[in-house]
Order: C-alpha cells, then structure tokens, then sequence
C-alpha cells in the first residue's frame, strides 16, 4: 500500500518534470542557436558559416543542459530515497510504539481487576469481622447471665451454710443437754442408793426425764435425716457449680481463639493493604511511563512537522489514490477566533476564552459527547487520529477548563464520558459558536 502511493505520487510528476525539461532544452537550444547565428553573422555576413555556428553551439548547449538535467535528477532520486526510507522507519517506530502503548494499557487492565479483587476480599474479611464481633457481643451477653447465675447460687449456698451453723450449734446443744441429763441420772442414781427416802420423788422425775429422752430419740432420727438431705443438696450445688465454672473455661478458651482469629485477620488486612500500596504505586509508576511515551510521540510528531516534505492533495481519495495511515495524522489546525461571533450575550468571557485555546479535536471530541449517547468510538477515533487516549483528551480538555473557568466540565468517572449539567448549555453554545465560524469560513472560501 505505502509502496504503490509512492509510486502513484512520483509518476505523474516525474513525466511532467520531464516533459518541462525537454521542452526547457529545447527552448535553450533555440535561444543559443538563434544568438550564435546573428553573432557570427554581423561582422562576415557568412550563412552557412554563421547556421554551422548557430547549429554547434545549439548542440553543445543541450548536451550540457541535459547532462546538468541527468545529475539533477540523480540527486532528487537520492533524496527522494531517503525520504521515503527515513518515512517507512518513522512509520515503523510510530507501529512499534502504538504496541507497547495496547500492551500497557493491557497490563493496567490487569492490575485494575486485580485491585477490584483485593478490594472485594477485604469487603468480605470486614463482613467476617462484623459477624465475629456480633458473636462476642452474644458471648459476653451470655457470660454476664452465667455470672448472675453463679452469684445467685453463691447466696444459696451461703445461706444453706448458715442453716447447717445453726443446727449444728442445736445439736451441740442437744448433745450437752443429753450429757448434762446423764450426769443428773447419775447423780439421781447414786442420790436413791444413798437416800432411799426420796424414791418417790426421784422416780417421777426419773419419769420425766425418761418422757424427755425419748422424744430425744425420737428427734435425733428426724434431724439426721434433715442434715443428710442438706448434705446431698450442697453436693448438687457443688456439682452445678464445677459444670459452670467449665462453661465459663470454654467460653474464656473460645473467647481467646476468636480473638486470635481476629489479630490474624487484621494482620492479613494489613498485609492486602501493603499490598494494595505497592499496587498503587506500580498503577502511578506505569502511568508516569505512559506520559513519558506520550511526550516522545508528541516530539516524535514535532519532528516529522519539521521535515520538508510536499503538501498531500486536499482529497486523499481522489484519481484513485489512497492515502497511507501516517499522512492522515497529521490534521491541519483551524485557528478559532472568536470576535467574529458576537457572544457577550450568550457566553461569559471566561467561556470565551477556553473555546480561544481549545484546539479544533478536542472541540469535536465536546460534540460527540454532546450530540451521541455512546461516544466512546468517536472519542477513540479522534484520539488514534491524533496519535493519543481517549482518557488523555478527557484530561486535556478538563485541564484547560479548570485552567480558564476553574472547574472541570466533563465527568470522567462514569462509564461513558458525559458533560455535568450545569456546563451544558455554556458547552451547547461554544458549539454552536463553533459551527457559526466554521460556516462563515467556508462560505468565504
């Protein structure tokens, strides 16, 4: 393709340039022939002499303007060769650095879906933490209610204590009354041995107090019964408190585990935040890399601008030739200027003023955005048209709008590009502005 619109354009121009030249010669050898002969004539007055003179010389000087032709020539095919070959090398660079451009794009592709994963893993470990404090929360609830219990068992217990204390101190008492009542026994004993005359008198005391000792007997079974009960009771207390001094031990080990599992949790929160951190900094390194190639196409494409190499045809496509996709690059500027529209009714200055330093493809990317409800394609082929991103643009345009109006006027963090609504109708109206001047310059061409 590039070879044959090489061709197509050398052609045409060389068999005009060598038409030119044949008839420049000629013309050369006319004038030289003519001036010979009247030279060689006036002083002799010789025809023949003076038409062989005309004729030498009229030889001799196309043989040297068409040896000067030749070596011309030569040179112009020298310089025409290295143009193109220094055409297909930046061609062949621009190619190269297109790929690295996709493939960076690419590799940041990545890392925002790899960032995306971190960053709904640690939505999930945080909704794991929640869960495992609300379940402490339960824990500690049911912890304070053990500890009621077990305090409300300890009151028990004490006053199941003090019951036990004082029938101990009655049956102290008791004992010590039976022993007291023995030793009286005794002593009646001995009293009836020594007076017998008092018999009667002992004996129904003896009575009594054998009345007495038998509902003694009859008592002692009773609280025997009463003290092995509360026996047996103690020890059922004894055994409700060690099965909930264990609940409490596991409840405490479970504690010491689920805190455990939320320090090494936090730890790995930590470590995908690092994580995270680094991430970030390669996304900023491999962005400062994009720029970086950005400034080298721009320069690049300043060089090429340098370069002296001959207008293309105002329609690529016409008499059947194509034009190669390096040429279409390079689009030719239109300087806006606005005080041909009257807009100090319409639009503030400082609108003025951005549209004034808006260059002409970032004004049609403002009008894709307008007038299309998915802009995204137009954008991209602005962007390859001018050898950049569409994000790169975006950003451009949002620069010298913060730069002029101090705001930025299209949102770039929605899916689709889309300008915010209190800019709009100002936008609206440069286009407009835009359109009227573009208008008027054709009509006046």
């Amino acid at each position: 393709m590039r070879a044959t619109y090489s061709d197509n354009l050398t052609t045409p121009k060389t068999s005009n340039m060598q038409s030119v030249m044949i008839s420049n010669r000629f013309i050369l050898g006319i004038v030289a022939f003519s001036v010979s002969f009247g030279l060689s004539l006036v002083p002799n007055w010789n025809f023949n002499k003076a038409f062989l003179i005309g004729v030498i010389t009229g030889v001799t000087i196309y043989a040297a303007a068409l040896f000067v032709d030749r070596r011309r020539r030569n040179y112009e095919m020298l310089v025409l060769g290295s143009l193109r070959k220094r055409i297909k090398d930046m061609e062949g660079l621009k190619a190269r650095l297109v790929r690295e451009i996709n493939q960076i794009e690419e590799h940041h592709n990545l890392l925002y879906a790899e960032s995306k994963q971190l960053q709904a893993q640690v939505t999930e470990s945080r909704n794991q933490r929640d869960s495992l404090n609300r379940e402490l929360r339960t824990f500690a609830g049911q912890k304070k209610q053990l500890e009621t219990e077990v305090s409300n068992l300890q009151t028990e217990l004490n006053k199941l204590e003090k019951n036990q204390v004082e029938l101990n101190n009655a049956f102290s008492t008791l004992t010590a009354e039976k022993r007291r009542l023995e030793s009286n026994c005794n002593l009646s004993r001995t009293e009836i041995t020594q007076l017998q005359t008092q018999i009667s008198e002992l004996q129904q005391e003896k009575q009594e107090i054998e009345s007495n000792l038998t509902l003694l007997g009859r008592l002692k079974p009773q609280l025997e019964e009463k003290l092995y009960e509360l026996r047996i009771g103690i020890q059922e207390l004894e055994v409700k408190a060690n099965k909930e001094n264990q609940l409490l031990v596991a409840t405490t080990t479970e504690k010491e585990n689920i805190q455990a599992i939320i320090t090494s949790l936090q730890t790995q929160l930590a470590l995908q935040k690092t994580e995270l951190h680094e991430l970030q900094g390669q996304v900023s390194l491999l962005q400062e890399e994009r720029d970086s190639l950005q400034n080298q196409v721009w320069e690049l494409l300043q060089q090429l601008e340098t370069f002296n190499l001959e207008p293309l045809p105002d329609n690529p496509k016409e008499d059947g030739i194509e034009l190669s996709p390096f040429s279409q690059l390079i689009e030719p500027s239109i300087n806006i200027d606005t005080t041909e529209v009257d807009t100090s009714e319409n639009v503030p200055q400082e609108w003025t003023n951005f549209l004034e330093n808006l260059p002409v493809y970032e004004l049609q990317v403002l009008k894709a955005i307008i007038e299309q409800d998915n802009p995204k394609a137009a954008i991209k082929k602005i962007a390859e048209a001018n050898i950049t991103m569409p994000n790169l643009l975006i950003d451009s345009i949002n620069e010298r709008a913060s730069d002029t109006i101090g705001e930025l006027i299209i949102d770039s963090d929605s899916e689709t590009p889309e300008v915010y609504q209190e800019h709009l109708i100002y936008v609206k109206k440069m286009i407009a502005i835009y359109e009227d001047l573009m208008a008027r310059h054709a009509s006046s061409n």
